[in-house]
């Protein structure tokens, strides 16, 4: 890490928080619209570590995330550089949509290109400006909409040292993900930054449990790089990694009665839901093909056949993997202020 850190048009020193803006494609509105970032810089060179939210638009856990960890007035840099991106597809969040007006996905869209379209524009600046100055990065995600994922981290497990910082982060589930092409993960592995991308929550929406645990992923991967100061010891979650996971899918159409929750474990032939037609002439059971913990579920409780309604991480170890759920879920849920929590 050199002495200064050259942002857009801005400078940030040693030692330096700096909030600034980088601006992006206007409106038709002429209306100028730009990406807020905030740099923090220890005085003593270290790691430089990115946490990215919103990248699309309806996800908004992760801006919740940025908002509270900064909020922290306890929160300090030891060593090395923090820049947190709370909102990265501006245009998403203002019309509560996951893509870009020019109806693609950022996700899909990198390297991206100056002269491409609306979406390529801006994946080549967040990659140019903030993704290629930094040694690692924490993505932050929610299902889409109508749909929730259990906190989870996916990455690329193989690779030595981002599954030491996965299991760093501290939730149960570490789900093996492959590299997607057009993907910020797939980009920034070419040059060597190493990416976690958090799931957890649903879009549109606050969840609390969500919140919790990214907060405190996020601090203990800082505190395993050596940018914080390790806290006192608490109850340490050993995660389980999941090689496969698959989605169980409507047989027929019609609404939805739930049998099983988020976060729970599920045997192979067990009831998922039963699927009931509306005037009540057949109950349809959806059972799980394979055993495994439930990361993921369609939350609208009407289906048509084909969709995708649980999302099942398999799993070898069942009791160990359901008693640290549990822990994850007693160590978070504290009562609190949930907007202002204590820290």
């Amino acid at each position: 890490m050199s002495n200064s850190l050259q942002i857009g048009e801005h400078t940030i020193g040693l030692g330096q928080r700096v909030k600034l803006e980088l601006p992006v494609a206007s409106l038709y509105s002429d209306t100028n619209l730009s990406m807020p970032v905030e740099v923090i810089r220890a005085k003593k060179p270290g790691p430089t570590l990115f946490i990215s939210a919103a990248i699309h638009g309806d996800e908004l856990n992760g801006i919740e995330i940025i908002r509270r960890l900064l909020l922290q007035k306890s929160f300090k840099l030891s060593k090395g550089t923090l820049i947190a991106v709370p909102v990265v597809n501006v245009y998403g969040l203002l019309n509560q949509s996951r893509y870009l007006p020019d109806r693609r996905d950022l996700n899909r869209s990198f390297p991206g290109s100056p002269k491409g379209s609306l979406a390529g524009r801006l994946a080549h600046m967040f990659l140019h400006e903030i993704v290629h100055k930094c040694n690692y990065g924490i993505d932050l995600h929610t299902g889409a909409i109508h749909r929730s994922n259990y906190p989870q981290v996916r990455a690329n497990l193989a690779d030595e040292e981002t599954q030491m910082l996965a299991r760093a982060f501290g939730v149960p589930v570490l789900l093996n993900s492959d590299l997607r092409d057009g993907s910020l993960r797939q980009v920034a592995a070419e040059q060597g930054t190493k990416i976690l991308l958090y799931e957890a929550g649903q879009a549109l929406r606050f969840d609390e449990l969500s919140i919790r645990a990214g907060i405190k992923g996020i601090t203990n991967i800082l505190a395993e790089l050596g940018m914080i100061s390790k806290r006192s010891k608490a109850s340490k979650i050993e995660p389980f990694i999941a090689y496969s996971s698959s989605w169980v899918r409507a047989s027929t159409s019609g609404m939805v009665r739930d049998v099983k929750k988020l976060g729970q474990w599920v045997r192979k032939g067990e009831t998922l839901a039963e699927i009931c037609s509306p005037n009540g002439r057949f109950v349809e059971k959806l059972l799980a093909p394979r055993s495994g913990v439930i990361i993921g579920k369609q939350n609208i409780p009407l289906i048509q056949e084909g969709e995708a309604m649980y999302h099942v991480a398999n799993f070898e170890a069942p009791d160990e993997v359901v008693e640290h759920i549990e822990q994850m879920n007693d160590d978070l849920q504290i009562i609190d202020d949930p907007i202002n929590p204590k820290e």
